[in-house]
């Protein structure tokens, strides 16, 4: 646009600008490298992407110009001309220019008129219109069917099962922040669902349980999603042509549709993305307007979003790397710019860190205050924490409870790895397989409290029973030799030279002997971390050590899981590598002991700071554990972007109401050549503006509107032109919503025979052979 101004105003102020050497004035590479659009040598390439389209033959720049108000008249009492102040875009070197006074009136004299108030009302009342139209239809089709099927679907096994505990206030443990959760929750509890729903395995019927309000809540938040995308799009590109496709795009498609009509945490955490992208636009908008209310609003309203997506699910971390690089990339423009102030520039760097940093992460740490607020009991994520974390728990046996504090010999006891999510010492009476080993008894670790969790704490040279009350107490101490005895089997823990079930160059432990009676490879030497030879051994407080008094190992827990003849629970080592790790530290948690004093264990209750540490240790740790199971479905990285395998929410035979997750392909494909597409443009953009071509900002990330522009104009007339636009456009909006009128039992249900029988309503429809709907 700069370049196209100054062309003109060359042309008319030649006589009034002093002479210059050829190609070497400020705007000579941009005048002369300048691209104009074939078939109209008035019309620059520039101006036609931005949909200024041409008149006529000789004056449809100028008119451009006049348009815009590009050039102010000249202020009386002032120098002969006045500056013209650039539009933001893409082009070569910025110029300026002198304008006459004869040349500044001209365009005041023939300055069309402004648009009557009318005829703004009527454009703005078009604008809401659409946008109404928007939301409506993405509200129909996301709550079109959602009572159905009206059983668990999917994951609604987890995340429905989650908000009833909210709802009844039990402390459970997921890899997830609990904001997403909690709402769900709490939609639950304001749409009455009483929290009494088991949520046991897909398939189970909800009957009279009130399930829809947890289902609307997920759907209303999904629906929001496409009038978000369309004020974004709008926002970025100022063409209700492209905010419309990008609606349509996203209303159409099956994939999202289903994620949005379950209890699942996906529309929860792609409305806070949405959301913040929007945000963040916005308050790009109102960069003219800096520290004003608007400014304010939107940058308050970004931090808020960025919270609320981290909240859900860690993977909101990409919006935030998103947000950081536009502000760190503003902050540089601004730093930048010589005529503000470095007071000015500092002021921009507070607020974003108040509003952007600050603002955030104290939402995101009041989330964590509630969750810990409200879920209060005790419940099945206890094993998951530390004991002093289980002693704030009401219910647990530690919760305001009394035990003895020092360990004695007959004491029963549980032995917990301080490593967090690795669980406690465990044995049960299944043998190792055939070949894993010797074939004795597995000694694993348990993330849950049982009683096969339980252990008699014994001298190694007697069999002597400690709790006779004949026998004075007598206390465990740093570097005492000692055994192990299950209290279900009555087996001690035990280790040899055979190779660990998973880890190589380890140990196996196993459960050995009868009654209690086994041999030398059952002793143990117990050690005090951090402590002096001959101190008492101190329940909950002291981080202890069992080495393995014939081989030398050190008992540990390597975090693996073990197959399904393991009861998928850990794998548990002796390894002969002394080196200390929290994978080897245990301490005593439970402590069972009726010739010993008890004490109070509220001394030991963690504070909130400690609480936060420790949960994001256990979630991180979680995550980084989890693996798929036998026969569970997986799918590679390159699976999903192309679409090339959908997943079964619901249903498996033509018998079932059956739901499939498979994005629209109409849908999906054209998002990978519109991807294509604008890497190929981008890559051509870049070198013709390395030539010095100019590129207004307007065209910034559109495409499909450039593109049908492009070819309306090169096939026909202006005239013409604006049909096949139109047509095109058109086109794309139809194709997609008939699109989503074939595969759109994917998304509300199937009933009948499957895609492979000609009498399917899907028949035909199975365009790859990985679709197994």
């Amino acid at each position: 646009m700069l370049c196209a101004t100054s062309r003109l105003l060359a042309a008319r102020t030649a006589t009034a600008l002093p002479a210059q050497p050829r190609g070497r004035g400020p705007g000579a590479r941009c005048r002369r490298r300048e691209l104009h659009f074939p078939g109209h040598p008035e019309l620059p390439l520039g101006d036609f992407l931005a949909g200024r389209l041409p008149r006529s033959s000789v004056s449809a720049g100028r008119r451009a110009i006049l348009r815009r108000g590009r050039m102010p008249p000249a202020v009386r009492g002032g120098p002969a001309g006045v500056e013209l102040r650039p539009r933001r875009g893409r082009c070569g070197p910025q110029v300026t220019r002198a304008v006459g006074p004869d040349v500044a009136a001209e365009p005041t004299a023939r300055s069309p008129k402004r648009p009557a108030r009318g005829s703004r009302r009527f454009e703005a009342a078009g604008r809401w219109a659409l946008l109404a139209l928007v939301t409506l239809l993405a509200f129909a089709t996301r709550f079109h069917r959602l009572d159905e099927p009206p059983h668990i679907c999917w994951d609604e096994t987890h995340f429905g099962k989650m908000g009833s505990y909210y709802i009844n206030r039990t402390f459970f443990f997921d890899v997830h922040p609990p904001l997403g959760k909690m709402l769900i929750g709490l939609a639950g509890y304001l749409s009455g669902y009483d929290g009494t729903f088991l949520f046991q395995k897909p398939g189970d019927k909800y009957e009279h349980h009130n399930y829809m309000g947890m289902r609307g809540f997920c759907a209303f938040l999904g629906s929001l999603l496409v009038p978000f995308a369309y004020l974004t799009v709008l926002e970025l590109s100022k063409s209700l042509p492209a905010a419309l496709l990008t609606a349509a795009l996203l209303t159409f498609d099956t994939g999202c549709l289903t994620l949005s009509q379950y209890i699942l945490l996906d529309p929860i955490l792609m409305f806070f993305i949405m959301a913040a992208m929007l945000s963040m636009v916005k308050y790009n908008s109102c960069a003219d307007r800096p520290f004003s209310a608007p400014w304010w609003f939107w940058l308050s309203l970004t931090g808020i979003n960025l919270a609320g997506a981290l909240g859900v699910k860690f993977v909101g971390l990409f919006i935030i790397l998103q947000v950081g690089w536009n502000t760190i990339s503003d902050l540089w423009h601004l730093f930048g710019d010589l005529s503000l102030s470095v007071v000015t520039v500092g002021k921009h760097l507070t607020a974003r860190i108040l509003c952007l940093i600050v603002l955030p992460l104290t939402l995101y740490t009041a989330t964590y205050a509630v969750h810990f607020m409200v879920l209060n009991k005790s419940g099945p994520g206890d094993g998951f924490f530390s004991s002093a974390f289980q002693a704030r728990l009401s219910g647990n046996n530690l919760h305001n409870a009394s035990i003895p504090e020092h360990l004695a010999y007959g004491s029963v006891i549980t032995v917990k790895n301080v490593r967090m999510a690795m669980g406690y010492l465990h044995s049960h009476r299944h043998l190792y397989p055939e070949g894993i080993g010797a074939r004795q008894q597995q000694v694993t670790t348990y993330l849950h409290k049982d009683y096969n969790n339980l252990w008699i704490i014994k001298k190694h040279n007697t069999n002597a029973d400690p709790l006779d009350p004949s026998f004075p107490v007598e206390f465990v101490r740093h570097g005492d030799i000692i055994r192990l005895e299950h209290k279900e089997t009555s087996r001690n823990l035990h280790s040899h030279y055979h190779e660990a079930p998973l880890t190589r160059k380890h140990y196996q432990v196993t459960g050995y002997g009868i009654n209690g009676t086994g041999d030398s490879n059952d002793f143990w030497r117990i050690e005090v971390v951090n402590r002096k030879f001959g101190n008492r051994i101190k329940v909950l407080r002291s981080r202890i050590r069992l080495i393995h008094l014939v081989t030398g190992c050190v008992l540990g827990s390597s975090g693996k899981v073990l197959p399904k003849w393991g009861w998928e629970q850990l794998e548990v080592t002796c390894t002969p590598y002394l080196k200390e790790t929290l994978n080897s530290i245990w301490n005593v948690e439970d402590h069972i002991n009726p010739k010993l004093p008890n004490i109070s264990l509220d001394v030991l209750q963690p504070t909130f700071p400690e609480i936060l540490l420790e949960s994001h240790m256990v979630m991180i740790r979680g995550n980084n554990g989890l693996k798929p199971k036998d026969n569970e479905f997986t799918s590679k990285p390159w699976h999903w972007p192309i679409n090339y395998q959908g997943l079964r929410f619901s249903g498996i035979n033509d018998t079932d109401f059956r739901v499939y997750l498979l994005g629209n392909p109409v849908v999906w494909w054209l998002n990978l050549l519109s991807i294509a597409l604008y890497l190929l443009l981008g890559s051509i953009i870049a070198v013709a503006m390395q030539r010095g071509a100019c590129l207004p900002a307007e065209v910034e990330g559109i495409l499909w509107d450039t593109l049908l522009r492009l070819c309306a104009w090169s096939l026909a007339s202006s005239s013409l032109a604006r049909g096949i636009y139109a047509v095109g456009l058109l086109s794309l909006l139809l194709g997609t919503a008939y699109s989503f009128y074939l595969f759109h039992p994917l998304a509300y249900g199937m009933v009948g025979p499957l895609a492979q029988d000609p009498r399917s309503p899907m028949a035909g429809l199975r365009w790859l052979e990985s679709w197994d709907f």
